[in-house]
């Protein structure tokens, strides 16, 4: 990672975006970042899959879950996806699954909570759209830094 966010904050301040500390750290990287991939969904996953079936190519997924506590949208499987698929980290304003598992896989993860219950997969959800969620508003184009002090973003790459 560039450097921590607490440094890239200082450097930067109010040209960046913070996000409320909402979210835990479930994969075994705490620090990273990419270019965003946005997809919206609530309860049902397939869009997320589909995703993370495709090349990553360094980028970061954020996951508008809608903050749903009800089921995972990523677990174990999808994030191996990811993993193999390149992409450098998911943000999931939501719950994931298998937390053992994804802390055993070099990537990051940042969700809401966790919740064994699996979601639904009707095909359902929208890609490259602007969400708003922590109190912040994330778009395509966008870039992404997280580690252990929370989630920042920049309208570029700040390196």
């Amino acid at each position: 990672m560039t450097a921590a966010l607490a440094d890239l904050y200082d450097k930067h301040g109010e040209a960046l975006r913070v996000a409320a500390p909402l979210f835990r750290d479930f994969g075994g990287k705490y620090a990273f970042e990419g270019p965003v991939y946005i997809v919206k969904v609530f309860e049902d996953n397939s869009l997320v899959r589909g995703t993370l079936e495709q090349p990553g190519n360094g980028q970061v997924l954020v996951v508008d879950g809608g903050g749903s506590l009800r089921c995972a949208l990523v677990g174990d499987i999808l994030a191996e996806l990811a993993v193999r698929n390149g992409w450098a980290g998911l943000l999931i304003y939501g719950c994931v699954r298998d937390v053992a598992a994804l802390g055993a896989l070099p990537i990051g993860i940042k969700a809401l909570a966790s919740n064994p219950r699996r979601s639904v997969r009707r095909g359902e959800g929208d890609k490259s759209l602007p969400v708003r969620f922590a109190e912040i508003m994330i778009k395509p184009g966008d870039y992404l830094y997280a580690d252990q002090d929370g989630v920042i973003v920049a309208e570029h790459s700040l390196s």
